[in-house]
C-alpha cells in the first residue's frame, strides 16, 4: 500500500500517463523539485544522456541549466536556485526542438523518480508527443535516441505554421462551432477531445481567429494555447511522412511493457510499426474519454508524469473510481519516506503496512489540517 493525498492506495494496476504538448509548464516543477531528490536525481540522470545530442539539431543542452548547488533544508538539489529560472516561454523563443527536449526529459525524469520512489508502472498511457517519453520509458530505444525523436519533432513542426485553440465546450457543441463560423474557418478541425466540457481545436490562426470571435459572442469560452503549430492535423501528411522516415533510421525495439496509445486507440504489440504510429500523432485526432475506458481496465492508480494536469482532470471525470494523482502540477508527491527494514524481514517479503508521504510529514510538522 502507498498513502496519497486521499488516502491509502494500492501499488498494484499502476498506470504512468505520458502529456502532450498542450500542457508543458516548468513552474510547477520548480516549486516542487526541492522536496524531492529523488526527481532532483532523475532529472540529472536523464538529461545527461539526452543532452549528448542536442547539437545535432542546434539545441542548447538542458541540464547544465537545471542543475545547481543543494538547497539549505531541502536534502536535494534546487531546480533554478542560481541563475535566471528557465521557463517554457523563454525555451520557445530558443532553436525548434528545444521546448520539445525539456518535455521529453522532465516527462521521463518524473516517470523515473516515481518508479525509484516504490510506484513502478504496470501500464504506461501515451498521449500525442508523450509517446516518445512513453515509449523511451518502455525500453523501445536509449534516452539519446528518444531525445534525438523529439528534437526532429519539434523541428518539423516549427515550420508548419497554425495553432491549437482550447474551447471550453463538448465536442458537439465545438462542432457547431465550426459549422457556424463559415468557410473563413474551413482549416478548422477538432484535434482532440479531453472530457465532456473540453475541446481542442487545430488550425490556421486566421482560422482559429474567427472561431475564437464567434465563440466570445456565444458566450463560450475559449483560450489559444501556447504552442506556434497546429496539430492532429491532416494538413501536416507531409510532416507525418518526414517523421516517420526519420524515426525509421532509429532502432526502436517491442515495447517490454504494455503501452497504450490514445491516438491509435489500442496498446502496441511486439509488431506495431512504431515509426509509423509516431507520425499518425500528427495527423490523426483522438478522443480521450472513448479510450479511457478500455485503456485504464484493473488499474488502481493513474499518475501523470509531466507537469501538468489535463490528463488527470480527464481520468477523474471519466473514470472516478481510479485513483487519479497529478503530483507535480499538485505539489504532492505520492511516496513513502524512507524509513529503515526490520534486520529480520526476509528477502523478498513485501511490506504493506501503510506510509507516510512527504505532505503528511509536512502537515504533522506544521500543523496544517486538510479543508
Amino acid at each position: 500500500m502507498i498513502t496519497g493525498p486521499n488516502g491509502p492506495t494500492s501499488t498494484r494496476g499502476v498506470v504512468h500517463m505520458f502529456p502532450g504538448q498542450g500542457d508543458f509548464s516548468l513552474t510547477p516543477l520548480l516549486r516542487v523539485l526541492p522536496r524531492v531528490p529523488s526527481l532532483a536525481r532523475a532529472l540529472a540522470e536523464v538529461f545527461g544522456e539526452a543532452d549528448t545530442v542536442a547539437a545535432e539539431f542546434g539545441v542548447a543542452p538542458i541540464g547544465p541549466r537545471l542543475a545547481a548547488p543543494p538547497a539549505l533544508g531541502t536534502g536535494g538539489s534546487a531546480l533554478g536556485a542560481v541563475g535566471p529560472v528557465l521557463s517554457t516561454s523563454g525555451l520557445a523563443g530558443e532553436s525548434p526542438g528545444t521546448v520539445q527536449l525539456a518535455l521529453f526529459g522532465v516527462s521521463v525524469a518524473v516517470h523515473r523518480a516515481l518508479e525509484a520512489d516504490g510506484l513502478r508502472a504496470d501500464r504506461i498511457l501515451a498521449v500525442s508527443f508523450g509517446e516518445i517519453p512513453a515509449l523511451t520509458a518502455a525500453g523501445c530505444c536509449p534516452i539519446a535516441d528518444g531525445a534525438r525523436l523529439a528534437c526532429r519533432l519539434g523541428q518539423l513542426l516549427t515550420g508548419a505554421g497554425g495553432g491549437m485553440t482550447l474551447v471550453g465546450a463538448a465536442e458537439r457543441r465545438a462542432r457547431r462551432l465550426l459549422a457556424e463560423a463559415g468557410p473563413g474557418a474551413g482549416s478548422v478541425v477538432v484535434a482532440c477531445v479531453n472530457h465532456g466540457a473540453e475541446t481542442v481545436l487545430s488550425g490556421s490562426l486566421a482560422g482559429l481567429a474567427e472561431v475564437e470571435s464567434l465563440a466570445g459572442r456565444q458566450g463560450v469560452a475559449v483560450q489559444r494555447l501556447r504552442l506556434p503549430f497546429m496539430s492532429h492535423h491532416p494538413a501536416l501528411a507531409r510532416e507525418a511522412g518526414a517523421f516517420a522516415h526519420y524515426a525509421r533510421r532509429l532502432r526502436l525495439e517491442p515495447p517490454r511493457r504494455p503501452v497504450y496509445s490514445v491516438v491509435a486507440g489500442r496498446s502496441y504489440q511486439r509488431d506495431t510499426d512504431l515509426p509509423r504510429a509516431l507520425s499518425a500523432c500528427l495527423v490523426r485526432a483522438f478522443s480521450l474519454p472513448a479510450v479511457l475506458g478500455p485503456a485504464l481496465a484493473g488499474a488502481s492508480l493513474v499518475v501523470e508524469a509531466g507537469t501538468g494536469r489535463t490528463l488527470t482532470t480527464s481520468v477523474r471525470l471519466a473514470t472516478p473510481h481510479i485513483g487519479a494523482l497529478a503530483p507535480v502540477f499538485d505539489g504532492e508527491w505520492p511516496v513513502p519516506l524512507p524509513r529503515p527494514r526490520p534486520p529480520c524481514d526476509p528477502p523478498g517479503r513485501e511490506d504493506t503496512r501503510p506510509r507516510r508521504t512527504v505532505t503528511d510529514a509536512r502537515r504533522s510538522t506544521t500543523g496544517e489540517r486538510d479543508s
